[in-house]
């Protein structure tokens, strides 16, 4: 494969396999709107990393084009070694598990009948017809907790119950990498804690590459091990949570005024936001991007 660089002659590039994925240089958008702007980021595998920014700002866009559901405009994303922009659906379902935000729960459909449809892509529709899990989904099931509701409709389930199971259905497909698109949305304190620290687990239990979106700054610097910032569709930051999460970055690309402190026993840092931002976070006068490459010297 090659790929022009910036002398204008086209170098041999091979594709990267050292990393669980690979975004390189990747833009997309819409014929009114441009998304993500030549955005690249490494995952090492085994990693969990949290997406962060403003509503808009191309994180779920970018979860999407890892996950090869969208096609970027230029650019190219790898997972595993694979070209995601050259594969089927099916394909890329066996090398990315993708969490979307929420999904409507179907009548009448079990716990059990759900987790089932993780194995899709590589059972095939054939497949799905067999009478009986195997033992992937019966150690997804098992492994999230929710083995004691297989026989229960999806839509009797509370909230966190819920997403507990929607989380089995992802860990059926039995990929490498997991993404999460804000799993904790809807959910209370407690549920977001519950599903957080479970995602946390089964990432040291099965070596899990996790990426996921948060939009809550406290859990993602508590939980995630790398955050990365996006603002205008471009990373503004990237690095480990004590270095990333700044006033700076509080004020630069979340648009609120605010302090950071440490969790005196654990470490991590812990925002105090006190307003929004004077500054209008959704016009073109936004104050330069933070540099990313401070956060890691």
């Amino acid at each position: 494969m090659t790929r022009p660089c910036e002398r204008g002659v086209h170098e041999i590039v091979s594709e990267p396999t050292e990393a669980a994925l690979d975004v390189d240089r990747v833009s997309f958008g819409y014929p009114a709107r441009r998304v993500l702007d030549e955005v690249s980021l490494r995952v090492r595998p085994g990693e969990f990393v949290a997406l962060v920014g403003l509503n808009g700002c191309g994180k779920s866009t970018l979860l999407r084009l890892v996950a090869g559901v969208l096609r970027p405009a230029s650019g190219r994303v790898w997972v595993g070694g694979t070209d995601m922009a050259r594969v089927s659906r099916r394909d890329a379902a066996r090398e990315v598990a993708l969490l979307h935000q929420s999904a409507p729960a179907v009548p009448g459909l079990t716990v059990r009948q759900m987790v089932r449809q993780g194995r899709y892509a590589t059972r095939g529709p054939l497949g799905m017809l067999r009478v009986g899990d195997d033992a992937v989904t019966v150690r997804a099931m098992r492994d999230v907790g929710v083995e004691q509701w297989a026989d229960r409709p999806v839509e009797a389930l509370s909230g966190g119950e819920r997403q507990r199971v929607r989380l089995a259905l992802a860990l059926a497909q039995d990929t490498p990498v997991l993404l999460l698109d804000e799993p904790t949305t809807y959910l209370d304190l407690r549920h977001q804690l519950e599903v957080l620290q479970l995602v946390a687990r089964l990432r040291d239990e099965r070596g899990l590459t996790v990426l996921t979106v948060l939009h809550d700054i406290g859990l993602a610097a508590r939980f995630a091990e790398r955050l990365v910032a996006l603002r205008d569709g471009r990373v503004a930051a990237d690095g480990p949570p004590d270095r990333v999460v700044t006033p700076d970055l509080l004020r630069d690309v979340l648009g609120v005024e605010g302090r950071v402190g440490r969790d005196p026993e654990h470490g991590w840092p812990i925002c105090f936001p006190d307003r929004p931002s004077p500054v209008d976070m959704t016009a073109g006068d936004r104050p330069a991007l933070l540099d990313p490459g401070a956060t890691a010297r």
